[in-house]
């Protein structure tokens, strides 16, 4: 009655043992850095990402300027309760456009780092 429990146990330990070793086996060769920092995949990584960030650095204060003036004009036509909404959507979409265009510059500056 003993046995059962320890071949169950061995059985386990025999099968993790085998699937270790055939993982073991089947693994490609390394891959370096170097491979990696070739590769297209890298490059054009790096190269949508620095795109991104100067479109972004261009768009979002463009994109926040015609969201103010908008804002603006939509609160001149408001009541005074609606005022304090609007003047708080425009405090929002400055705040947001300073945000923006400082991570977009943030990450655009630690990606030159890598070139």
């Amino acid at each position: 009655m003993k046995v059962k429990p320890y071949w169950r146990s061995m059985k386990a330990g025999l099968l993790k043992l085998s699937i270790s070793v055939m993982t073991m086996l089947q693994l490609p060769s390394p891959v370096f850095a170097d491979d990696v920092k070739d590769s297209k995949l890298a490059k054009g990584t790096e190269a949508l990402i620095n795109d991104v960030t100067t479109w972004l650095m261009i768009l979002a204060p463009i994109v926040a300027g015609l969201l103010i003036i908008y804002f603006f004009i939509r609160r001149s036509a408001a009541d005074e309760m609606d005022q304090k909404k609007w003047n708080n959507r425009i405090g929002v979409a400055i705040v947001s456009a300073i945000g923006a265009v400082l991570a977009s510059a943030t990450l655009n500056l630690i990606i030159g780092y890598y070139v």
